[in-house]
C-alpha cells in the first residue's frame, strides 16, 4: 500500500476504534499522520507506535472537540502548523453517541453530541479549506458518518440527527469545495466492534440480533472501515465527490431480515 506517500493526514478521534484503524492504515499507505485525541493513554500510544512502525511521522494533539469550536479552532490550527505543516488530508472521525430516550434527552447532552459529531468537523474543515483554497491545494476530506444517518434507531435521536447532518454536510461541502479541487466524502459504518459499542456487543442477545439484521451476518472489527477511507483519500477516487460509502455489511440494502428457522 503506497496510495498516500508524500501526504500529510489529520485524523480526529484517531487514537482508537475506527479512528485508530484509519490512522494506522493511513500510515501504512505512506502518509504522515497527525492525530487529534482526547487523552494520551495506552491506546493512543499504541496507535502512534503502530503508525511510526511504517517509517512515517506520527504525532498527537490533545483537544476536546465537544466544546464550542470558537473556543479552540484557532489554537488548534496553530498546533497543527507547529507539529505538521502542510496537511492535505483531513478525516473528521471524532464522534460519540448517547443512548437516551427522546423524552428524557436534555439540551447539554444533545449539544455535546452535535458539537462532536458535526460542528467540530464543519469548522475544522472550514479553517483548513480556507488555506487550501488560498494556496491552491487539492485537499481531500472524509467524514465518518453512520448507517444511523439513513436508518433510525430507538433512543438515539441526537446521534441519528447528527449523522443525518453529516451526510447532508458532505453533499453541501462538495458543492462548495469541488470547484476548488477539494474532494469531500464520507464513510458510513454499520455496527462495528469499538470501545463505544462494547456494552451492546458484549450482550449475547444483542449481538445475535445485530448479526441477524446484517445480510453478511457480521459485526466486524474497526479495521474493515479503514480501506474505504484510504480509497476515498487516494487518487483512485479522483472523480468521487459528495458521496457516502456505506460499510455496513448490507444493512442499508435490506428491508427486513428473514424469520429465523
Amino acid at each position: 500500500m503506497n496510495e498516500l506517500v508524500g501526504r500529510k493526514a489529520l485524523i480526529t478521534g484517531g487514537t482508537q476504534g475506527i479512528g485508530g484503524a484509519i490512522s494506522v492504515a493511513a500510515a501504512e499507505a505512506g502518509a504522515d499522520v497527525l492525530i487529534i485525541g482526547l487523552r494520551r493513554d495506552p491506546a493512543a500510544e499504541e496507535t502512534l507506535a503502530r503508525c511510526r512502525s511504517f517509517g512515517v511521522k506520527a504525532e498527537l494533539i490533545l483537544c476536546d472537540l465537544s466544546r464550542e469550536p470558537n473556543t479552540y479552532v484557532d489554537e488548534l490550527i496553530t498546533q497543527i502548523d507547529s507539529l505538521m505543516p502542510g496537511i492535505d488530508l483531513l478525516v473528521n472521525n471524532a464522534g460519540t453517541y448517547i443512548d437516551v430516550p427522546f423524552l428524557e434527552m436534555d439540551y447539554d447532552r444533545y449539544v455535546t453530541t452535535m458539537n462532536l459529531n458535526v460542528t467540530a468537523g464543519y469548522f475544522l474543515t472550514q479553517a483548513i479549506a480556507r488555506r487550501w483554497v488560498a494556496e491552491k491545494v487539492g485537499g481531500r476530506v472524509v467524514f465518518t458518518g453512520s448507517i444511523n444517518g439513513l436508518l433510525s434507531e430507538q433512543n438515539h435521536t441526537a446521534y441519528d440527527t447528527s449523522k443525518g447532518a453529516v451526510a447532508a454536510l458532505v453533499r453541501s461541502l462538495c458543492v462548495s469545495l469541488a470547484p476548488h479541487g477539494i474532494r469531500v466524502n464520507a464513510m458510513a459504518p454499520g455496527l462495528i466492534r469499538t470501545p463505544l459499542t462494547d456494552g451492546a456487543i458484549s450482550d449475547d442477545k444483542m449481538r445475535k440480533w445485530m448479526e441477524l439484521h446484517t445480510p453478511n451476518g457480521r459485526v466486524p472489527e474497526p479495521q474493515v472501515c479503514a480501506p474505504p477511507v484510504i480509497f476515498l483519500l487516494s487518487d483512485a477516487a479522483e472523480h468521487i465527490h459528495g458521496q457516502t460509502l456505506y460499510v455496513d455489511g448490507g444493512i442499508s440494502a435490506w428491508q427486513q431480515p428473514d424469520v429465523p428457522a
